[in-house]
């Protein structure tokens, strides 16, 4: 279809079958931070509960291969326990990880503290001195940063490497029950070590004037670690890898973006401290070149412009370890790369807006949003990147975004209470998808919210945004539909894989139908839908052939909608399974009176599920204000009505969350025009 007669299609379809949108009335606060949007909200940061966390750890001498600064005269520094328990009265218990198995000594099976967590705590202490001069944090920041050198080790085969695990008495744990990898855990490279450099480059830029003794021992502690790197992934430069069938970079730490982005946010402030350190100059920008490979799809095509996190998938997105956008602005800040930017910024205003519209930050889409639990360290990673690249290039829109990714903490979830107490410090570990809550509040948790809330304390307008959108309205984003759900002909079964996971994604609803050449299968199409673009998801590794015409019922009429594969030729190489459940876009959207589509398979195919996406994307959010995210999927201007029953203000932004024209005010049910791949939102007037 052309493209002309495709956007009077999608227009006159969206015109003609428009829904209302729930209004939205202004309501309390749930929260005592949700202040009307006029007055500035109340210092969010509390630091408390981070506080409680925190324990005296003795550095027990002579361990071989493990000493830190000033360890004769300071002999004990600090870490936080992993996890605290919620008590029946409100109270937390501090816990360490896995079962005690030494009830004498205390020991856990995994201990009671452990390096990626003390390494950003020290981040969140670093950052609160640096923000607002809190002199405890100081002390709480160069008490950590200690703690964690000391589980550095320092010679040896391993020198640079990183001990996971401590027990509370000051013995490490290099093998915790059960295995992890690598084991021991400072054998190799690991997400710990890339958050030691993270710690290790803030802590330097935090202390080179402020105590230029300690920060050069920090630097001497960077260097360590630079070598470890440099034996281990760095080596592997600029060495590429497939995944099947995609070339993916080989020198990523742990072959993970998100672990190498948080050493990237470490070496950008390290270098920001010190240009003249080639190696780490070095480090940064081929580490930073790498993560930009996992990049994929864009308007309209999965994952929407996401920078996927693991290089042996390319069909799978987590949200933990999701720093990707924020370390890639930092590093284009640093590096004066703007092609990092774009990367950072594509993620953001594409996918990130996507993910809003389809009810948040999910912890995984495995191709399909399968793992619906939140947590907040998915939350703060969309949140940093939003607001460090609103920064960086001036993109109001992301800003917009990050206000509503914020809200997340204020009642915005799919609970809808309150997922953090300003006054207490104390958030919840986590909520479900059916809205129930994991009331503990472990460090990983505490951390990464405190980290939301120095940098909404940093950006009030966002914050004032953030605090006042106290629950949601409407999110109208992906749905999944199962292809054994539909009706078939011809010789199709369906099959029940021995687990859904498949080592690099999910078989959705653990299932699939395999279909032979002239099958057909009818999939019910939801409800109500809106005008949506269909992303039928096959395994395309070996066994199948051919190719899957798609078709949809619009009435007593048929319109075919394209074609895809059943394969797609390319070796597996270090995907751990063969199996390739990549969505494929239809070049067609069906309209909404659509109720079915049918695949007449060519061949034999593996089929999984359908991803529905509406061509407008919705998210409302309200509380003492309100704001509507419309997202469009095409690369056209989309019209889309709003139910708004007075005036209010549309401001439109591209696929960069760069403002297009000027603010428009709206009237009564009327009609806004969405950019192509881009947003706009809809405030009151």
């Amino acid at each position: 279809m052309p493209r002309a007669a495709l956007a009077l299609f999608i227009g006159a379809t969206l015109a003609a079958t428009a829904t209302a949108l729930p209004a939205q009335a202004a309501s309390p606060s749930v929260h005592a931070a949700g202040t009307a949007a006029a007055d500035a909200p109340a210092k969010l940061t509390k630091l408390a509960h981070l506080d409680f966390l925190l324990d005296d750890v003795p550095l027990l001498a002579g361990v071989p291969g493990h000493t830190t600064y000033r360890a004769a005269d300071e002999p004990t520094a600090r870490a936080p326990w992993v996890y605290a328990d919620r008590q029946t009265d409100g109270s937390f218990r501090r816990v360490g990880g896995g079962p005690i198995t030494d009830p004498a000594r205390g020991w856990y099976a995994q201990g009671a503290y452990d390096a990626d967590d003390i390494s950003r705590a020290a981040v969140v202490y670093l950052r609160d001195w640096k923000q607002n001069g809190t002199a405890t944090s100081r002390t709480s920041a160069y008490q950590l940063l200690r703690s964690l050198t000391y589980l550095q080790t320092a010679d040896g085969p391993n020198a640079g490497n990183v001990v996971l695990w401590q027990q509370h008495d000051g013995t490490l744990n290099p093998s915790a029950i059960p295995k992890e990898l690598p084991d021991p855990s400072d054998s190799a490279e690991s997400f710990w070590l890339a958050r030691t450099v993270w710690a290790l480059g803030e802590g330097y830029a935090g202390f080179r004037s402020a105590d230029p003794a300690f920060a050069s021992f920090l630097a001497d502690r960077m260097q360590l670690a630079l070598g470890a790197l440099q034996r281990q992934s760095l080596a592997q430069y600029p060495t590429t890898q497939v995944a099947n069938g995609v070339t993916v970079p080989g020198w990523l730490i742990v072959g993970s973006a998100g672990a190498t982005a948080e050493a990237v946010l470490g070496l950008s402030a390290f270098v920001a401290a010190q240009p003249g350190d080639t190696a780490a100059r070095t480090a940064l920008a081929r580490y930073a070149e790498g993560v930009p490979r996992l990049q994929s799809g864009g308007t309209g095509q999965w994952p929407f412009g996401a920078l996927l996190p693991e290089a042996n998938s390319p069909t799978f997105w987590h949200a933990w370890a999701g720093m990707e956008p924020a370390a890639l602005t930092a590093a284009a800040q640093t590096l004066g790369d703007s092609a990092l930017q774009r990367a950072a910024s594509t993620d953001l205003a594409q996918f990130t807006a996507q993910l809003l519209a389809t009810g948040g930050p999910d912890n995984g889409w495995t191709p399909t949003p399968a793992d619906r639990t939140q947590i907040a360290y998915g939350v703060d990673s969309r949140l940093e990147g939003l607001i460090a690249a609103s920064d960086a290039t001036g993109a109001t829109g992301l800003a917009a975004l990050a206000g509503a990714e914020g809200a997340w903490y204020f009642g915005a979830n799919r609970a809808g209470v309150p997922a953090y107490d300003p006054a207490t410090g104390v958030c919840v570990d986590g909520i479900a998808a059916d809205g129930t809550v994991n009331r503990n509040c472990g460090a990983e948790s505490v951390i990464h919210t405190e980290l939301s809330m120095l940098a909404l304390d940093a950006h009030p307008a966002i914050a004032r945004a953030a605090t006042s959108l106290t629950r949601t309205t409407a999110t109208n984003g992906l749905t999944v539909v199962e292809a054994e759900s539909g009706t078939t002909t011809g010789p199709v079964t369906t099959a029940t894989p021995p687990s859904a996971w498949t080592g690099s994604a999910n078989w959705s609803g653990g299932a699939y139908l395999q279909a032979g050449s002239g099958s057909t299968v009818t999939i019910a199409l939801p409800a109500g839908h809106p005008v949506a673009r269909i992303l039928p998801i096959a395994d395309l590794g070996p066994g199948g052939s051919g190719t899957t015409s798609w078709s949809a019922a619009v009435g007593r009429f048929t319109l075919p909608l394209g074609r895809t594969d059943n394969v797609r030729p390319g070796e597996q190489g270090i995907a751990p399974s063969p199996v390739f459940l990549l969505p494929q876009t239809l070049p067609v959207p069906v309209p909404a009176q659509a109720t079915s589509v049918t695949a007449k398979v060519s061949g034999t195919a593996r089929l999984d599920a359908l991803l529905v996406q509406p061509v407008v994307s919705h998210l409302g959010l309200a509380g003492t204000t309100s704001l509507d995210v419309y997202v469009n999927a095409t690369k056209l201007p989309l019209p889309q009505k709003i139910a708004a029953t007075g005036p209010v203000t549309a401001t439109a932004f591209d696929a960069t969350g760069h403002q297009v024209g000027r603010a428009q005010t709206v009237g009564a049910h009327g009609f806004i025009v969405v950019p192509p791949g881009g947003f706009t939102t809809v405030t009151p007037r």
